[in-house]
């Protein structure tokens, strides 16, 4: 059975759709921006936007009990792939190995007008 998944640590969803769904085995969580959920703003900068997107992830899976060595794939858009060496770094300041799979796509935008967004599947 499915079960929506929600905190106040991370930004509220900005259209119809849950922070995350765990379905026992898995927890699916949607693509999180850089929005700071205490202020509301938007970080500025791919490094500040990277590491707010990573510290909203760790707030929902928090939520559901479990953390990034439980992730199993990420999925990172970015809208500029001249900032991938800039993500990297960032991102693996987060994780230890096994790393996640994990695919990074550009895409010419993103809501809100940030610059990155990121969705992961983690396991339990």
């Amino acid at each position: 059975m499915a079960k929506a998944i929600q905190t106040k640590k991370a930004p509220q969803a900005i259209g119809p759709y849950s922070q995350a769904i765990d379905l026992g085995d898995l927890v699916f969580v949607s693509g999180q921006i850089p929005i700071n959920p205490e202020t509301g703003e938007i970080a500025s900068g791919i490094e500040d936007q990277t590491a707010q997107v990573m510290k909203n992830i760790e707030a929902i899976l928090h939520e559901a009990s479990i953390t990034f060595t439980d992730v199993v794939k990420f999925t990172i858009y970015i809208t500029n792939m001249d900032d991938f060496a800039t993500v990297n770094q960032v991102y693996s300041a987060y994780l230890t190995e096994p790393y996640p799979a994990r695919a990074t796509v550009e895409v010419s935008r993103l809501p809100k007008g940030v610059n990155i967004e990121m969705d992961v599947i983690a396991k339990r």
